[in-house]
């Protein structure tokens, strides 16, 4: 048989190629410029309602000039790893600046996102541990689990008592980690933290909370999850990205210092990767300085996700259990789900097409998310034809 052979009979492929054909293909679509709520596609105006951009903060003056500055003093990459010869004292400034934003000892800044995620569950959980993880948690968490040398269990979605039967069937002499999204990228809900960590101590299992889509959007200034149910020193290890709310590109995982010391010597996502460039370190610095300036930022994209979730129910849409600036429009069959994000760009709008195995089967979904720069107006706007469109579909 011809390894390859997928690639050409495969019928989710047919079906990509047939909307590419017909110009109903929500995927890799080329954004030809941005001025962050508003972006450019096919030569149109549209209205950006699928960035994960939550404090608007990669066009902010500050974060700019810093990524600027930065190149102009260090060039545009460090050619090497952190182990090696990858590592600039800006790396260090900015894990010490992390590690006191989330309230941890040390921290640990990795190129990616999904890099933290493989490098660090795969550095701590060995043969013979377990790792237990929520069936929403995000796929880096997953790949992260199967590169790692130890068992992988899964409990019901945010389902503390299914945890807790996870965990006491686990026998005594293992090693535990629990990995949670703080805030769940698809359906905006958040971990019940505290429910969590009660079950965790009471089962000696350590706790990894997944700040990517909380980080800038929960807590004071943004802290996360953590922060924001008053739970810091209770929860072990805090990762989160660039990617969203820093505006840059990156991520990092803190906690105590010699957890972290131990993970910077064994995580190969780290120490076979080139180091983050200076450009993108400066402007994760620069947006944290922002955060820390400007907390109206954070009570701003909630302010707007709780009026978008409020107004979109009273139309008579399912939004899930969103209780972020993440608004999932939940439509549950994958033809019509397309369909509909079809005619909502044709009216300009933007949002993310989601679609099973992304979400469980009957829950195929358009995912919406706010940025602290939307504007009223602008706001108007998505929820004048959020009604139409949906209306014309019979949506609502």
């Amino acid at each position: 048989m011809d390894l390859f052979q997928k690639a050409r009979e495969s019928e989710l492929i047919q079906i990509a190629r047939e909307g590419i054909e017909s110009g109903i293909y929500p995927y890799f679509k080329p954004l030809q410029d941005t001025e962050g709520t508003e972006v450019i596609m096919d030569g149109r105006r549209i209205l950006m309602i699928g960035s994960n951009n939550y404090l608007g903060l990669t066009m902010h003056p500050k974060v700019r000039e810093a990524a600027i500055d930065a190149i102009h003093r260090y060039g545009t990459s460090c050619t090497g790893s952190r182990f090696l010869n990858g590592t600039l004292a800006l790396h260090h400034e900015l894990e010490h600046k992390l590690a006191q934003f989330v309230g941890k000892e040390a921290a640990l800044v990795f190129s990616t996102g999904m890099q933290v995620n493989l490098g660090t569950i795969s550095a701590i959980v060995q043969r013979g541990d377990v790792v237990v993880i929520d069936k929403e948690d995000h796929a880096s968490i997953v790949d992260g689990c199967r590169l790692s040398y130890g068992q992988m269990k899964r409990f019901p979605h945010n389902d503390v008592e299914a945890l807790e039967r996870v965990l006491k069937s686990i026998p005594h002499d293992k090693g535990v980690l629990v990995v949670v999204d703080g805030v769940f990228s698809m359906g905006g809900d958040i971990a019940p933290l505290p429910q969590l960590v009660e079950v965790c101590k009471t089962y000696g299992a350590r706790l990894m909370v997944d700040d990517a889509h909380a980080c800038g959007v929960l807590g004071r200034n943004g802290r996360g999850t953590a922060d924001h149910f008053g739970m810091t020193e209770h929860v072990d290890l805090i990762m989160s990205t660039f990617s969203k709310s820093f505006a840059s590109l990156g991520g990092f995982v803190a906690g105590d210092d010699d957890v972290i010391f131990y993970i910077k010597h064994h995580a190969r996502a780290l120490i076979y990767s080139a180091s983050m460039p200076p450009s993108n370190v400066a402007a994760v610095m620069a947006a944290l300085d922002v955060m820390l300036e400007e907390p109206e930022r954070v009570e701003r994209v909630n302010a707007i996700g709780e009026r978008v979730r409020r107004e979109l129910k009273s139309m008579g849409y399912d939004v899930g259990p969103s209780q972020t600036p993440i608004v999932p429009v939940i439509i549950g069959d994958r033809d019509r789900t397309v369909f509909a994000w079809n005619m909502f760009y044709q009216a300009g709008l933007y949002t993310n097409c989601v679609l099973s195995p992304g979400v469980p089967p009957g829950m195929d979904l358009l995912r919406t998310s706010y940025m602290a720069t939307h504007t009223d107006e602008q706001i108007d706007r998505v929820l004048e034809v959020f009604y139409t469109v949906g209306k014309e579909l019979e949506l609502i």
